[in-house]
């Protein structure tokens, strides 16, 4: 499965601490944990002796125990102590898969499988100006692939957002352009009418838009409100979405925040998000099927439409079948 050979966000890195921190990417159970100088190390949540969840042990001394019979586990994936007989020393055979591990944007990420895909890149994380904030977890029952999608359509502001980032008097979508990449996609020139644009906006702007698709379940977006927006004078702001695909139907979300916004509290900035994220999540969980249709004959689409016809195309052409149909 070409998914597993991507790079997936699976939890917040303030999350994966002392003890074993479970998690699922892929339909697969994993365990995330930390050695001794506290790098993270991504394992099958499941012991090679007889099946015992680890995420249900502890981290001693470095090494991760199984909660069954003590075995413990090196950073690499070897046993190196068996309780039950102290002076056996364990083959090296006797060891559980590892997955490869990576820390970025505030995340823990996981590869299942061998492949050259990097990191998603998230240029606004270099930006040091920016304020840099991770909003979520979301458990979202909807596919990654929706989520995307979702994310990159600016039609639907002003009916699932109304009063936030959109209104029903203007709903009128010029013409924006679409451009392939050699990592995806970037949609340019998009322009939305929002009463509340960000926390910090005091009334209705004009703002502009951009978008950007550089891995199957990852989306960035720049916004610039004009001033009338209310927002400081060279405030701008890109927000990326991290999707963790779960399951073909169901997925973790996390939003990664490089804002210009230094007054805000994160509580009140969370909050916005939660707010614009929570408008979207009973849309997206409604969605039939579940599962994003790459035929663009599944549905029916339009010049409003054409991130997210770009996008379908995108995934057909990388051989992405996880979350679609």
């Amino acid at each position: 499965m070409i998914e597993q050979q991507h790079w997936h966000p699976v939890a917040l890195s303030d999350d994966v601490g002392d003890a074993p921190l479970a998690a699922r990417l892929l339909e697969e159970d994993i365990v995330l944990w930390r050695d001794r100088e506290g790098a993270p190390h991504a394992f099958p949540d499941r012991c090679p002796h007889r099946g015992a969840r680890l995420s249900l042990g502890r981290v001693a001394e470095g090494r991760l125990e199984c909660p069954y019979h003590g075995w413990q586990f090196e950073g690499g994936g070897r046993c190196t102590a068996v309780p039950a007989l102290p002076g056996f020393v364990p083959p090296a055979g006797h060891r559980v898969a590892i997955h490869a591990v990576r820390e970025a944007y505030g995340l823990v990420w996981v590869r299942l499988a061998p492949g050259d895909a990097d990191l998603p890149a998230f240029a606004a994380e270099a930006d040091a100006p920016l304020r840099k904030l991770n909003c979520g977890p979301y458990d979202v029952a909807a596919s990654a692939p929706r989520i995307v999608e979702n994310f990159l359509d600016l039609s639907h502001f002003g009916f699932v957002h109304e009063g936030w980032l959109g209104s029903r008097d203007a709903t009128a979508i010029d013409d924006y352009r679409v451009e392939r990449t050699a990592t995806g996609l970037v949609a340019i020139d998009c322009k939305a009418w929002q009463p509340q644009s960000n926390p910090r906006a005091t009334a209705p702007a004009q703002v502009a838009y951009g978008y950007e698709v550089n891995a199957p379940y990852t989306a960035i977006l720049t916004k610039v409100p004009d001033a009338a927006a209310g927002a400081p004078a060279g405030y701008r702001e890109s927000i990326a979405l991290f999707v963790c695909p779960v399951s073909p139907e169901a997925s973790r979300v996390w939003f990664r925040l490089a804002v210009a916004d230094f007054d805000s509290t994160d509580e009140k900035l969370r909050a916005f998000q939660d707010t614009i994220f929570r408008q979207d999540q009973p849309v997206l969980e409604s969605q039939r099927p579940k599962r994003l249709p790459l035929d663009l004959r599944a549905e029916l689409h339009t010049a409003a439409d054409r991130a997210s016809s770009a996008y379908r195309r995108y995934l057909k052409e990388r051989g992405i079948g996880f979350g679609t149909c």
